[in-house]
């Protein structure tokens, strides 16, 4: 039975009614009182446009109304995009033009939105509003949006990210009983909502009748702590979270016995990150996902042998992201359009997205595919379903496992949130003064990834133009530091010279 997001939750507040869905911020909520909480939040939000809205924001972070809110949305038959309190106010805002947001549900706990004037906003301190005669749900259809997710574009803005009810679906139906999930589990709610991993952390959870349990402030910089306090069944990360715990040295042998399932996404595993991990969770079970916004989560998967000795040996020291889902269809392809055994990573198939909001987008992500040679593929608003989305990633076959050996293009991951150079570039080319930018993805002293800049330009104040950056950009866009040039250094071919420019910043 194919079903939305909300009829994944629905089904289990009506068989479990009484078990613990959420918690968050101390308190506990069984499904028939986050069900109550969405309904009349759904009022409230009808209420205010006057009837049920087509798009709503939801401004809120590691809360009940964040939660709930989300569900409200999705009882109305409404869109739900997602707003990061924590990034500037020019980001948001663009982000409510960009969605054509009717209305934006609000924590008042929080600082206002600053929002488009056609955008109302609706600031909530209280979930005890009644209902005012709103239909209890208003149901959306498969092919309806459930959500729309805005990542980073390499023309400098973001680009929306729609995904049907019909690619979740299909995504939940696989991913819930793999991981054995149910009444009894508690999950882990790492990702802030703005990234699409949260919608398994809170779908998977609530489809399956589990209890999603929400991190305090600090709680994921001692994730190993957070795991047995909360005595967690199901840990789902990016790697980087790996990484901090490691340099705290809370990865001790046995440290998190309550884990069953550990999954991680949204950038290179390495082999010494998973060793590390297994090591402080015997008793679990340890898999690598892969997927890009636009196939709805993950789409690729890769489960780690039990024994040690049966691991993958791989040239770049990463776990390889293993094989597709059922219902997601791949091609390999070399730089001339032919398969290959190496080259891009090309999908298709039930959880991909219907195309980018800005259709103009679209041409150059998708191409067609005769059975010999991929062409760049015609596309409008509406994506034809049998063209494959180029997803810019390098793959090759390892002993019939896929292995991610990088990305094409310019864009990176910065604590697994995807950055394209070119828009934090573009920020700095807007400052006062600067000539020429260009932003290097550099690995730190722990191994991570951070940003650097150089530019180019008169009467410049690096610390100013990393503030000036801030004021547009989220945190983990903004550079760690900004070196300033007489010039920048090209290539034979008069382009920038990207590896030249990173010796000029560290000699």
């Amino acid at each position: 039975m194919e079903r939305t997001l909300y009829q994944w939750f629905a089904d289990s507040a009506a068989r479990y009614g009484e078990r613990v869905a959420l918690e968050v911020g101390g308190e506990r909520h069984t499904y028939a009182e986050l069900d109550a909480l969405s309904r009349r939040l759904a009022a409230e939000i009808a209420d205010a446009c006057g009837r049920p809205p087509a798009r709503v924001g939801l401004y809120a972070a590691r809360s009940v109304l964040a939660y709930a809110g989300y569900l409200a949305v999705q009882r109305l038959g409404a869109t739900a995009v997602p707003l990061n309190p924590a990034a500037p106010d020019a980001r948001n805002r663009a982000v409510a033009a960009a969605a054509g947001l009717e209305l934006v549900l609000a924590d008042a706990a929080l600082r206002p939105p600053i929002l488009p004037a056609a955008t109302l906003s609706l600031r909530l301190d209280t979930l005890d509003a009644s209902p005012r005669g709103v239909p209890d749900t208003l149901a959306a259809g498969l092919d309806d949006l459930a959500y729309v997710l805005f990542t980073s574009g390499s023309t400098g803005v973001p680009k929306g990210v729609p995904l049907r009810h019909r690619s979740v679906d299909a995504y939940l139906a696989h991913v819930i009983p793999r991981y054995e999930l149910g009444p009894g589990c508690r999950l882990s709610q790492t990702f802030d909502l703005t990234f699409d991993l949260s919608v398994f952390d809170m779908f998977a959870a609530w489809g399956s009748g589990a209890t999603l349990v929400v991190p305090g402030a600090y709680d994921l910089l001692k994730p190993v702590a957070f795991v047995a306090r909360e005595r967690l069944t199901h840990w789902f990360s990016v790697p980087s979270v790996v990484s901090v715990a490691m340099r705290l040295r809370r990865l001790t042998p046995g440290a998190m016995p309550s884990l069953r399932w550990s999954l991680f996404c949204g950038e290179p595993l390495t082999l010494r990150q998973a060793q590390a991990w297994r090591a402080a969770a015997p008793g679990g079970v340890l898999e690598n996902l892969y997927g890009p916004t636009e196939l709805t989560i993950s789409c690729t998967e890769y489960r780690l042998p039990a024994d040690l000795a049966r691991w993958p040996e791989t040239a770049n020291g990463t776990v390889p992201i293993g094989l597709p889902y059922p219902g997601v269809e791949h091609l390999v392809l070399d730089g001339n359009g032919r398969p290959a055994a190496e080259g891009e990573l090309c999908l298709r198939g039930v959880q991909r997205f219907p195309g980018y909001t800005d259709p103009e987008v679209n041409a150059e992500r998708f191409v067609s595919f005769d059975g010999v040679v991929a062409t760049p593929a015609q596309t409008d608003a509406t994506v034809a379903p049998e063209l494959w989305y180029r997803t810019g990633d390098r793959v090759a076959w390892r002993d019939g496992l896929l292995v991610h050996l990088g990305r094409l293009d310019q864009q990176v991951k910065i604590s697994g949130h995807r950055v394209e150079l070119g828009e934090v570039e573009a920020a700095l080319r807007g400052r006062p003064g600067v000539h020429e930018a260009v932003v290097l993805a550099v690995p730190g002293e722990d191994g991570e990834l951070g940003l650097e800049a150089a530019c180019t330009g008169a009467g410049l104040d690096p610390v100013a133009l990393v503030k000036g950056v801030a004021e547009v950009l989220p945190g983990y866009m903004v550079p760690r530091s900004v070196t300033l040039l007489d010039e920048l250094p090209l290539n034979p071919n008069g382009k920038i010279d990207r590896r030249a420019t990173a010796t000029a910043l560290h000699g």
